[in-house]
């Protein structure tokens, strides 16, 4: 078993999915700007887990979380690019603000970009890796409206990162996007369809592929959906 990395991993989507890899032997890190809710996340993960403070806004957060993962893991196996949000949505999208807009790119989607200019090298390197974007179908070009557009802005652009990125990848990586659909987290709300587990599942099957498995796609529940 290897190094699961999940951004945004405190709580919700994120924290199931290290649990799911956690149950599997892998040793989890999971990430996040929120101290105290870390190190209890770690506290209810099975097997070997630690935190990590870490704003994937930042350039220099990202630097410095891979300058401390280098001593310690050496390198990443599963780099999970959970983390993100919701951001105030108005009556009609028109009306969204550029800087919201800008906010929610740089966090939902260059924050999984940092973190992929730094691990795709690692795992080019040893020959193995699985990294999973998490998106959203809000972001399908076919799917685009003009509520939440923020959100589906950044999504959108998650999924451009993952496409650009995916050539970057050699033998033995495989990149995929997946949408987990509406779960009922603190960001879903207690109205969604879904259950973390529900969610999660698709996650842990695209951060387990087998050799043969898929790149360079966007899949829920393990089946390819359009971009």
């Amino acid at each position: 078993m290897g190094i699961a990395v999940i951004t945004g991993a405190a709580r919700g989507l994120g924290l199931e999915v290290a649990r799911g890899l956690a149950r599997q032997g892998h040793t989890t890190i999971v990430t996040g700007r929120d101290r105290a809710v870390l190190e209890q996340a770690v506290r209810d993960l099975p097997g070997t887990a630690r935190m990590a403070l870490l704003d994937v806004a930042s350039d220099e957060s990202v630097a410095a979380f891979y300058s401390d993962l280098a001593p310690r893991e050496g390198a990443i196996d599963i780099l999970i690019n959970n983390a993100g949000r919701l951001y105030d949505d108005r009556p009609d999208g028109f009306d969204s603000e550029a800087a919201d807009i800008l906010e929610a790119i740089n966090n939902n989607a260059l924050g999984a970009w940092r973190m992929m200019q730094r691990a795709i090298p690692m795992m080019n390197a040893r020959g193995y890796g699985r990294i999973v974007n998490i998106s959203s179908a809000m972001g399908a070009c076919d799917s685009l409206g003009p509520n939440s557009v923020p959100y589906r802005a950044s999504k959108a652009a998650l999924n451009a990162l993952t496409l650009i990125a995916a050539p970057a990848c050699r033998s033995g990586v495989k990149l995929n996007a997946v949408h987990p659909g509406w779960v009922r987290t603190a960001m879903g709300g207690a109205g969604a369809p879904r259950t973390v587990e529900e969610g999660a599942r698709g996650i842990l099957w695209a951060a387990t592929l087998p050799e043969d498995g898929p790149h360079g796609g966007f899949f829920s529940d393990g089946k390819p959906i359009e971009w």
